[in-house]
This record gives C-alpha cells, sequence and structure tokens, in this order.
C-alpha cells in the first residue's frame, strides 16, 4: 500500500480499477483548511493525463508493472512478434499496444514489453536507433539558412526531418522518445 502523502515522481498505483503512474506531485499545506496532495497522474494503459488531489491519508495498492527485455521478430497483419531472449518464447502484441515511437523500430531489434499482471499494454523502443536514410533529396550548396531541414525517409518507412548535409545511403541517430534526428552514425 502506498500513502498519498508518500507519492513520489514514477510511482504507480491502483485506483477504482485502473493502473496510474504519477507523472507530477505537490504538497499544498494551505494556511486554512487541511493538507492535501495535487497530482498529474497518468493511466498506465490508456496513456490519458488527468489531475487530482488527494488527501495525504488516503491509501491505495501499489501496483508492480513488469518491463522485460524482447526481440521483435516479424509482423504478420496487424500482429507483432516479439521473442524472449531467454526461453525463446515468442509472444504476438497487437498493433494497438504499441506507440507512434515503434515506427522507428527494425526487425531484431530489443524493446521493452510492459505488462501489468500478464497483459501486455505498450511497447517501449530503445531511446536511440540507428538507421540508413532511403529516400530524401538532395542538399544545394549555399542552401544553408539556420537550422534549415528537409524531410527524409528511414529504412523502417517513417518519415523524419534531418539536416541539409545529410544524404541518402547515410546512417543517423534517431530520439524514438521525440522522433527527431540528433546525429550521423
Amino acid at each position: 500500500m502506498i500513502s498519498a502523502g508518500d507519492f513520489r515522481n514514477g510511482a504507480t498505483f491502483e485506483m477504482d480499477g485502473s493502473v496510474y503512474s504519477i507523472i507530477e506531485f505537490q504538497h499544498v499545506k494551505p494556511g486554512k483548511g487541511a493538507a492535501f496532495v495535487r497530482t498529474k497522474i497518468r493511466n498506465v494503459i490508456t496513456g490519458s493525463v488527468t489531475e487530482r488531489t488527494f488527501n495525504p491519508n488516503d491509501k491505495y495498492p501499489t501496483a508492480f508493472i513488469e518491463r522485460k527485455d524482447m526481440q521483435y521478430l516479424y509482423n504478420d497483419g496487424d500482429l507483432y512478434y516479439f521473442m524472449d531472449p531467454e526461453s525463446f518464447e515468442q509472444i504476438p502484441i497487437g498493433k494497438d499496444a504499441l506507440g507512434d515511437n515503434f515506427k522507428f523500430v527494425k526487425e531484431n531489434m530489443v524493446c521493452k514489453i510492459l505488462s501489468y499482471k500478464g497483459n501486455v499494454f505498450g511497447v517501449e523502443p530503445p531511446n536511440f536507433v540507428e538507421l540508413e536514410i532511403t529516400k530524401t533529396d538532395p542538399g544545394f550548396k549555399g542552401d544553408t539558412a539556420t537550422n534549415a531541414t528537409k524531410p527524409a525517409t528511414v529504412e523502417t518507412g517513417a518519415e523524419i526531418k534531418v539536416p541539409l548535409f545529410i544524404n541518402e545511403g547515410e546512417k543517423i541517430r534517431i530520439d524514438t522518445r521525440t522522433g527527431e534526428y540528433m546525429e550521423r552514425a
């Protein structure tokens, strides 16, 4: 059990049949009236964010979210298959559990599978991936305004903005959390 007075960023707990993770918290002690805890919480399964206040004495059961490294193998329609590197067991995961940043994952990459009580609700790709540019327009000499970018397609099919000096066939590093170009690989 975790009491609202012990809330910290990243803590997970069960409330009203759902699992929540704390994004921000603030203990408030007004001059008049009882103290309370103002929080911003994320529903771990759906991803929705809400603001809520709690009495510091409220208690909630702690929720343990399992994060397991698994290798992405292939997809078959709307099912994406992942393999446990220890037991070599393969599990299919529906497309709805994958985030938008999964577009940067190619076959054989290791991702974190997030599950709660055996139910998979999310897939976290690696924070940084190295991918090859398959299609982009050439940059022209003298065409360099400050921070000028152009669209480029990477080998997974995702499209991102890259600096003008990047050409087809080059490998680049991408931050999957923001979907932005980081540097040449």
